[in-house]
C-alpha cells in the first residue's frame, strides 16, 4: 500500500473513533446524570472511583436510538451488562451487533421444477 493511501485510511479510522467516542460519550454523559449511578439488575452502588464499570445498555439494543428522554437506556455495571448481551445471544442466536448484519432469509427454491424437469428427461 502506497504511503498516501495509508494516511488516507489511518484519517478515516481516526475520524470513525472519534464520532464513535462522541457518541458514547454523548448518551453516556446524559444517562449518568439522569439515572442514580445503581445497576438497574443488581442494584450494585457506584462512586466516582468505580464509575467506569457502570455501562450504559440500550433495551432495544440499537445503539443510535438514543432518545433525549433516556427511555431506550438503563445503567448496568459491566458484569450484568454482558450478561444481558448472553442472554440476547442465547435466546436468538444472533448477537445484538450481528443482527443488522445478518444475511436475508433465502426465497427462491431450485428444486421448484425438478418434477417437472425429471418427467421431461423421461418421456
Amino acid at each position: 500500500m502506497s504511503s498516501p493511501d495509508q494516511t488516507k485510511l489511518d484519517r478515516i479510522v481516526a475520524e470513525a473513533r472519534r464520532s464513535a467516542e462522541q457518541r458514547n460519550n454523548g448518551y453516556r454523559e446524559r444517562a449518568l446524570k439522569m439515572y442514580p449511578w445503581i445497576c438497574g439488575r443488581c442494584a450494585r452502588e457506584f462512586t466516582r472511583v468505580n464509575l467506569r464499570e457502570l455501562t450504559v445498555h440500550h433495551r432495544n439494543h440499537n445503539h443510535d436510538d438514543n432518545p433525549a428522554d433516556g427511555s431506550n437506556w438503563e445503567l448496568l455495571c459491566v458484569y450484568c451488562h454482558d450478561n444481558e448481551h448472553s442472554r440476547q445471544l442465547d435466546h436468538t442466536g444472533v448477537s445484538a451487533r450481528d443482527a443488522e448484519d445478518a444475511p436475508a432469509a433465502a426465497t427462491s427454491n431450485p428444486f421448484a421444477d425438478l418434477k417437472a424437469r425429471l418427467e421431461k428427461t423421461r418421456a
